[in-house]
């Protein structure tokens, strides 16, 4: 068995060391913050000032792999996220009767719910495990290091203490102090693949009231213009976030933070304006994200590992911006392999390395791709011209097998022209167009001086 040491007790840090102590491994798992997430959610969720965790309240959909991961590792986190408050959307929900089965359907399945949700059943297991040791307030200021070639960290220092291990995880996110540290012992550099977004979001959080009205209906979740996004996310005890996407650029974005600017603008859009119709409490100021990159940050060069006896995973490894919705779930199959491995990587990290190239590095590559366009096209105030694309979004949503294949691309089950580049989606496709012959890509959200209109001069 192994001694491990998790750097960071967020939810990749946590998911790590539940998944270790329950193959009977010894984990001490340090976070330096004191406080964690408990049976207040409200409290915790509006209330906890997070500087560390931006995204912490920002609004989440967690996809398959997140749901996977857990009722395969940890079913009794599962049933207590569900217990709390989560709950499952499959997406042919939309269609109301589900087409005939095929295998692999069962796991389209997103989890709606805030991530505190998610952090409060995991910290609660994690409190039950006896291989595991939490130590809040316990700030980790260094690396220990050995001999080798290349060097092996042994353990980290916390204080004047140094804390032995087999195996270093680094999940302490995406302002990870480790690569500062390897470079600082001496080590080869992390080879870091960054990609600034000019994406910015704002949300605000209501809750539906109890004796008012509570289905908006048939409505999608998305609405778009050609310069923003918005977006509705349904979540946990009766919450839902607005959110709005839109350049960094944009001059008006200062302007949204003001709650009566921010819903006179999300009003413009179908989507959230069908939830916003149903007279919610507002819970929250309008909250607002912007300064994203994706990054990719590997321990491995081209001559090999460039340390031993250490690891990254979850944001520290690979942060990405969360249009996609990625984040959790890369974070939790990097915690499922490394639980079922962990002898193989605290001998020799190589494995687990190829391993995050192979499975996990696709979906980050897939997501700057993506951004680029979004970018461009926020600031360009322009939608995609090939009218074939668009249509395959669209018609989705009329289509159970176009649903089929956008739902495995959205869950990462399957790459996108892999998906997509199917005979059965290209017939099902051309069959919408030949259907709908003056079908062309147009936004449904206001246009440029309807929007504009809404700023205060």
């Amino acid at each position: 068995m192994a001694r491990v040491a998790v750097v960071g007790g967020g939810i990749s840090g946590l998911g790590t060391a539940i998944m270790l102590g329950r193959r009977g491994h010894t984990v001490t798992l340090f976070e330096q913050d004191t406080r964690q997430a408990g049976a207040d959610l409200n409290r915790d969720f509006f209330h906890w000032d997070r500087p560390r965790v931006p995204q912490a309240v920002q609004p989440h959909s967690f996809l398959a792999p997140v749901r996977t991961v857990l009722r395969t590792e940890t079913p009794d986190v599962y049933a207590d996220l569900l217990a709390r408050g989560a709950r499952e959307y499959h997406d042919f929900d939309w269609f109301g009767e589900h087409p005939p089965h095929r295998a692999g359907d069962e796991d389209l399945v997103t989890l709606r719910t805030r991530r505190i949700v998610l952090e409060a059943a995991l910290t609660a297991a994690v409190r039950r495990e006896p291989t595991v040791e939490v130590r809040r307030g316990c700030r980790v200021r260094a690396l220990t290091f050995g001999e080798g070639g290349p060097v092996r960290v042994t353990g980290v220092q916390v204080g004047a203490e140094v804390h032995r291990a087999d195996l270093v995880v680094d999940a302490s996110g995406r302002r990870s102090p480790v690569p500062a540290w390897l470079i600082a012992a001496g080590c080869r550099p992390p080879v870091v693949d960054s990609h600034r977004t000019g994406i910015a979001y704002l949300c605000r959080w209501y809750r539906l009231r109890a004796d008012g009205p509570r289905d908006p209906g048939r409505v999608k979740t998305g609405s778009v213009a050609p310069f923003a996004l918005a977006g509705v996310f349904p979540s946990d005890n009766d919450t839902f976030a607005v959110s709005l996407m839109l350049s960094t650029g944009d001059p008006t974005r200062g302007a949204l933070t003001d709650p009566a600017v921010f819903e006179a603008a999300a009003r413009r859009f179908p989507a959230t304006a069908a939830w916003l119709d149903l007279a919610p409490e507002p819970q929250s100021a309008v909250l607002a994200m912007a300064g994203l990159d994706n990054r990719w940050t590997s321990l491995v060069d081209e001559d090999g590992p460039v340390v031993t006896g250490l690891v990254n995973a979850g944001d520290s490894l690979v942060h990405t911006n969360p249009t996609l919705g990625h984040g959790v779930a890369l974070g939790l199959r990097a915690a499922q392999y490394l639980a079922a491995h962990v002898d193989q990587v605290a001998a020799d990290p190589i494995g687990y390395h190829a391993w995050t190239a192979q499975v996990l590095r696709p979906w980050f590559d897939a997501q700057v791709t993506a951004d680029r366009g979004n970018e461009q096209r926020l600031s360009a105030s322009s939608l995609p011209p090939d009218r074939r694309a668009a249509a395959l979004a669209v018609c989705a949503f009329d289509d159970p097998v176009v649903m089929r294949a956008r739902a495995q691309v959205r869950h990462l089950l399957r790459p996108a022209d892999e998906a997509y580049g199917t005979d059965e989606v290209d017939r099902h496709v051309t069959a919408w167009l030949a259907a709908h012959p003056d079908f062309s890509p147009k936004p449904d959200g206001p246009t440029r001086d309807q929007w504009d209109a809404l700023i205060p001069g």
